[in-house]
């Protein structure tokens, strides 16, 4: 049985232009930031918010939100026991993003990359 349908669990929604992360209940409705009063981004049920002054950090948020990837577990409704993984530097986006444009990978494929230079 999925854990998360026993229990109404919150979600996390990020601002990355603030670098701030809140959990609300899953409604579908917009949330606002509560610092710039912009609309926040689902991030998912296992996301992890960086420190508010780690820049590579936060760029690397941006850009797996940019490119429609969620921090989920394995399973779509996240149940997954462990996280798919997600870069946490700039410096592993821009690794994976050079990959992915080799192979001819889109940017969700690229990020959403274990070892980019595998297989």
């Amino acid at each position: 049985m999925c854990r998360y349908a026993e229990t109404p669990y919150k979600v996390h929604y990020v601002c990355t232009r603030c670098r701030r992360s809140h959990k609300y209940a899953w409604d579908g409705a917009e949330h606002l930031c509560t610092s710039c009063r912009r609309p926040m981004t689902f991030a998912g049920h296992d996301f992890a918010a960086p420190r508010r002054l780690d820049d590579s950090g936060w760029r690397a948020v941006a850009a797996v939100l940019a490119a429609g990837l969620r921090y989920e577990g394995f399973e779509p409704c996240g149940c997954g026991q462990d996280p798919k993984f997600r870069p946490r530097t700039a410096a592993q986006v821009r690794a994976r993003q050079r990959v992915g444009r080799r192979r001819g990978l889109s940017e969700a494929e690229a990020l959403a990359a274990t070892d980019p230079y595998a297989g």
